[in-house]
Formats: C-alpha cells, structure tokens, sequence
C-alpha cells in the first residue's frame, strides 16, 4: 500500500476472511465481565470491536472490555482494535500492545507482524533495532539478518 489503509479497512478485512474460515465453530467468553454471547469470533470481533470504535475508547478501555488475555475472543479483537487505532503508527501500535494488553507477547508479537509487513523494517524505530544480535541460536549472532538479506535478493 502506498498508505495507511484507513481504520475500518482492518476490521472489514478481517471479518470478512474470518466469516469465510470459521466453519461454524461458535465461541463463549471466558470473563463474566464480557457478557453473554455465543457464536463465531468474527461476529464478536465484528460487534464488539465496532463498538468499541464507535465510543472512542482506549486501547487498554477496550481490552478491558472483552479481556485481552490469552484466548482467540480476546486476543483477535485486541489486534484489530489495535491496528484500526494505531494502524498508522507502527512505534504506537507495538507500544498499546505491549503497555495495554494482559497476553502482551502473542498480541505484540502479532501487531508487530501486521505494521511490519505493512510498513517494512524503515517505520521501526532506529533505536528498537539498532542494538539486536540477530540471533537465530545461543551462538550464531547476526544470522537472523543473513537469512533476510537472502531472501530479499531471492525475492
């Protein structure tokens, strides 16, 4: 993309790839704090995270909302929140991830992917990458970055 894609684009996106796989499997919450729903998590991703938009909210108010712990009802809708706010700012987006979810590795982890594919390595701050060993193993610094630099003169 040659910009952002505008907030919604990441709800839209997901829900209508997620309708298409889900295969009918239908969730429950695990916080009583949530509510009472059943169904498939595009719809929950769909509702909640749509309203959560809507009213404005934080990511940590909205992650507090449906509990952004370690579950697929909580973790999907966290991202995508994540990204339709701070899509445009790959250092916030990683930073709300990071500072304001309870599964803060797997949802920043994921968040970190989408802004990095999106966006490429020159939209991660200088200073995140700047001192990395690279390491794919306990005794091969640099490594990580050869693999890379194969696979852009493969690709």
């Amino acid at each position: 993309m040659d910009a952002p894609p505008e907030p919604s684009w990441w709800l839209e996106t997901y829900v209508e790839a997620a309708r298409d796989l889900e295969m009918g499997q239908a969730y429950h919450p695990r916080a009583a704090s949530v509510g009472a729903y059943e169904g498939p998590l595009w719809r929950f991703v769909e509702e909640r995270v749509g309203e959560a938009y809507r009213r404005g909210l934080s990511v940590l108010e909205a992650g507090n909302g449906w509990y952004s712990g370690a579950y697929l009802l909580e973790t999907m809708p966290t991202v995508i929140y994540i990204l339709m706010r701070h899509g445009d700012d790959p250092e916030e987006a990683i930073v709300r991830a990071v500072n304001d979810t309870k599964d803060n590795d797997t949802i920043a982890a994921i968040v970190g992917a989408a802004v990095g594919a999106l966006y490429g390595q020159d939209r991660i701050p200088a200073r995140w990458i700047a001192d990395l060993a690279g390491r794919t193993t306990d005794r091969d610094d640099g490594r990580v970055f050869e693999l890379l630099q194969a696979a852009r003169t493969r690709w």
